[in-house]
């Protein structure tokens, strides 16, 4: 039985391989195949645009503020099987630990948005 069900697998797999690859072949590489999609970019220029890192510094931030959520979730399932007070102590620790980081990118002016 295993073995007719790896026959079957492989030879499913090689079917949809060979569909996609057939596939492939007829989209062909046109003058769409090279336009700009999403980002805006010329594929084929050499010219370097300057790139603005306030985009990179807002998505990290995000990143750090998002996992951070993440890091408090547990606290909630654990309400029950560890005392309040070292619950309070630790979100309070992690919060401050994450506004101490909030407020040194305010000083930092990477929350000021420049054009």
């Amino acid at each position: 039985m295993a073995v007719i069900f790896t026959l079957l697998v492989i030879t499913f797999m090689t079917i949809l391989s060979f569909m996609f690859f057939m596939m492939s072949i007829k989209a062909g590489h046109g003058r769409v195949k090279f336009s700009t999609f999403e980002c805006g970019m010329d594929i084929l220029s050499d010219l370097r645009l300057p790139f603005s890192l306030h985009f990179y510094f807002v998505s990290i931030v995000f990143l750090i503020f998002d996992v951070e959520l993440m890091l408090i979730l547990p606290f909630v399932f654990c309400l029950k099987m560890i005392s309040i007070g070292l619950i309070c102590v630790m979100v309070v620790s992690l919060m401050s630990i994450l506004a101490l980081g909030f407020v040194y990118e305010w000083w930092t002016g990477l929350l000021n948005w420049m054009i």
